[in-house]
């Protein structure tokens, strides 16, 4: 079989493409090409382009570069300012798999006649009991990337390969080592791949793109406690940054309001919701009945909860921390072992 791997120069691609030889696939690494800005960290450096073309030359593959950067800037990067700008909380890694990895890419793959492409994400591609395709869950629970992929519906999963997900990120990093791939002890990337690192790389980011607003914060009778340089780099549920004196308990954000240019903060309890109203969801097959029992996921690595989803909104079991809008939320089935579907919060 013919399968094109998409190579970001780490330790899981690397191995994913090894794996894929040893099964006896005709094999082609390709590295995508997506942000020229200022920014040299995250997935998309030129060391990163450079560790996966020596990677390939290791393995024996072909490898090619296509650059994808105009797509990126309009459906990734464009969307994560104008998110910010509109006080939600933007996931720039769920738009790049569904605008870039898993649309454009597998589009050219497609054209050229790869019958599939994989990449080094920690997921499985599963069948239901209905026979459907579904993003399973990865082997590595500590690492496992399906909340990002859960808008992969069947088409897309037909064609997609995850060969790492069946196997634990210490086993890929001793495959890595017995292969003697120069990516073996690579530490990961963190970062979003088009903000420059430390504290203050998101605010000269947006700040070179969006006006930012100054804001008020205040407690839940409307009294000031401080202000903000910039609403736009608030979020629901954030803790610190806030420019506030310390108190006897912490308190956190839980409504940003863009109209009046107020934040308001409260204590833990005032974050628990006993529902979140969903935006449009992508679903990976049929949606479910209306009141049926899944497990809702509201961030990568966060734990999955019980609940069920009614009219549009994620009704909770039990009281739940309130998640930003903007912010996916991603359902599993009642066992936890695969996605339904997901949606922003709204």
């Amino acid at each position: 079989m013919r399968v094109m791997c998409a190579m970001s120069g780490g330790v899981d691609s690397s191995v994913a493409a090894a794996l894929l030889l040893e099964e006896g696939h005709d094999v082609t690494g390709v590295t995508l090409k997506l942000w020229g800005g200022e920014s040299d960290s995250g997935c998309c450096s030129v060391s990163d382009v450079e560790d996966a073309r020596r990677v390939a030359q290791q393995l024996g593959i072909a490898h090619h570069i296509f650059n994808f950067g105009e797509d990126f800037d309009r459906d990734v990067v464009d969307l994560y300012v104008a998110e910010h700008a509109a006080n939600r909380t933007p996931n720039p890694c769920i738009e790049c798999n569904r605008s870039i990895k898993f649309a454009r890419l597998l589009e050219r793959a497609r054209a050229l006649g790869f019958d599939r492409l994989a990449t080094g994400h920690h997921a499985r591609v599963v069948i239901d009991g209905a026979g459907h395709l579904r993003v399973g869950r990865g082997a590595d629970t500590a690492k496992d990337q399906s909340y990002v992929l859960h808008m992969l519906d069947q088409s897309q999963l037909a064609s997609t390969l995850f060969p790492v997900g069946s196997i634990t990120k210490g086993e890929v990093r001793q495959r890595a080592t017995a292969l003697g791939l120069r990516t073996a002890d690579k530490a990961e990337s963190q970062e979003v791949c088009f903000i420059a690192g430390g504290s203050k790389g998101r605010e000269v980011f947006l700040g070179e793109r969006i006006s930012l607003t100054p804001a008020r914060v205040v407690d839940r009778e409307g009294a000031e406690l401080g202000q903000v340089s910039a609403r736009e780099l608030v979020t629901v549920g954030q803790r610190r940054g806030l420019g506030i004196a310390g108190s006897a308990e912490p308190r956190f954000v839980v409504d940003v309001d863009a109209t009046s240019g107020q934040i308001t903060v409260g204590p833990a309890e005032d974050l628990l919701s006993n529902s979140t109203p969903l935006g449009p969801i992508s679903w990976s097959s049929d949606p479910v009945d209306d009141a049926a029992p899944v497990l809702a996921q509201t961030s990568a690595h966060g734990a999955a909860a019980p609940a069920r989803l009614i009219g549009g909104a994620v009704q909770w079991e039990e009281p739940h921390p309130r998640v930003a809008p903007g912010q996916s939320v991603v359902l599993y089935d009642p066992a936890n072992q695969y996605v339904l579907g997901g949606a922003p919060a709204s």
